[in-house]
């Protein structure tokens, strides 16, 4: 090769880095079950200089991968197969040099109905929510990132009054907290946020002091966030459409309540059902997305007190949002429309925190959950 075609090989090569400095790849968890047309997990990329979603295609085949997470790494994804009865599982897949996925592992995820999953800090286990099964267990991970046997599994115990949906324990989340010391578990049925000591070497959980805090009655507490700063949490209530702001003692491990507020326009009669909620990178903004009222709530938060206050309900274009990812850069926000097929891209403001959309819509069929991995990490 010439000196002058190696420098435009260099050129090349600068340039197609600096092209994709902003640009992600995206992981779509999906129901294959019923009338889906899904096959699995879905590949999208998203440039945030412009906001563009694009679909790639197929990542992998998956029964009901629903809940994705990332190791810490970026080198494998895990996905639940949130299945029917007892059987439900947790999936390993590894990254490819092309973003595809290749299949690893499966593990029991030791209850029916796996809905949520989390890799610890140290990449060392992934905890996973059972809602049919009540319970939350931790599955060790190898070192070619491939998921062992359940370590722990912990049973919920608990009831509350909507005689519907809370006869009996349904665990909805877990979360680690970023020091790897604490984890967290929301459980839709009993009305409790439980509340967990945890060893990463061992991949034990254990009660903690301060066992669990209460929701209001009958709000069914969903999913968990954290806020940037560490001295606060935020809890949606699935049942009664409203989000719970907590005090976190990082030494303890103990969650104080703040306060309580709702999603909803109060003029709103129609079904309520929040599904995700999400803290912006800044701190200064918290997001929940409403099914039923087919909307993202948008909330500031006060920086000293970190309770909320109303910015604004903005639509999602779409039937039915589950989850949403807030981009790295913070610019824009992702939001899966599982009943209209679709993801759509909300700008958002980086003063108010108000989202707008900018008419990018990708269809995926039955999108449920969004995971970014940055491009420039690839091989």
């Amino acid at each position: 090769m010439s000196r002058l075609n190696r420098l435009l090989v260099l050129v090349l090569a600068v340039t197609s880095a600096i092209a994709s400095a902003d640009d992600f790849d995206v992981y779509v968890g999906t129901y294959t079950a019923g009338d889906s047309k899904s096959e699995g997990i879905y590949h999208a990329r998203f440039n945030s200089d412009v906001g563009s979603l694009k679909l790639v295609g197929l990542a992998a085949r998956a029964d009901n991968p629903s809940f994705l997470a990332v190791h810490p790494k970026q080198n494998f994804v895990y996905a639940v197969n949130e299945l029917g009865g007892t059987k439900g599982a947790v999936q390993a897949f590894e990254v490819q040099a092309d973003r595809s996925l290749n299949p690893v592992n499966q593990q029991s995820s030791e209850g029916g109905a796996p809905c949520h999953l989390v890799v610890d800090p140290a990449g060392k286990n992934v905890l996973v929510a059972n809602y049919m099964g009540g319970n939350v267990a931790v599955l060790p991970l190898a070192n070619d990132g491939s998921l062992k046997a359940a370590s722990s599994i912990i049973r919920h115990r608990g009831s509350s009054i909507n005689l519907q949906r809370q006869k009996e324990p349904h665990a909805h989340s877990i979360n680690v907290s970023s020091d790897g010391r604490f984890a967290f578990a929301a459980d839709l049925g009993a009305d409790r946020v439980f509340q967990y000591r945890f060893d990463s070497e061992l991949g034990l959980l254990t009660e903690n002091q301060s066992a669990a805090v209460t929701v209001q009655p009958g709000g069914g507490p969903r999913h968990f966030a954290w806020h940037p700063s560490g001295k606060f949490a935020y809890v949606n209530s699935e049942l009664t459409a409203a989000v719970t702001v907590f005090q976190y003692d990082k030494n303890s491990g103990r969650l104080a309540w703040l306060q309580t507020i709702e999603t909803l326009p109060a003029d709103f009669q129609g079904r309520k059902g929040t599904a995700e909620i999400c803290v912006h990178p800044s701190g200064r903004f918290l997001y929940c997305s409403n099914r039923g009222h087919d909307s993202i709530a948008v909330f500031r938060i006060d920086e000293s007190s970190g309770k909320l206050s109303k910015v604004e309900h903005e639509p999602t274009g779409g039937r039915e949002p589950r989850n949403f990812v807030i981009e790295p850069n913070g610019r824009f926000l992702l939001a899966a429309n599982q009943k209209s097929d679709t993801v759509v891209v909300l700008t958002i403001d980086q003063v108010t925190g108000a989202l707008s959309p900018t008419g990018q819509t990708m269809q995926v069929p039955r999108p449920v959950c969004l995971r970014f991995l940055p491009l420039k990490n690839a091989d």
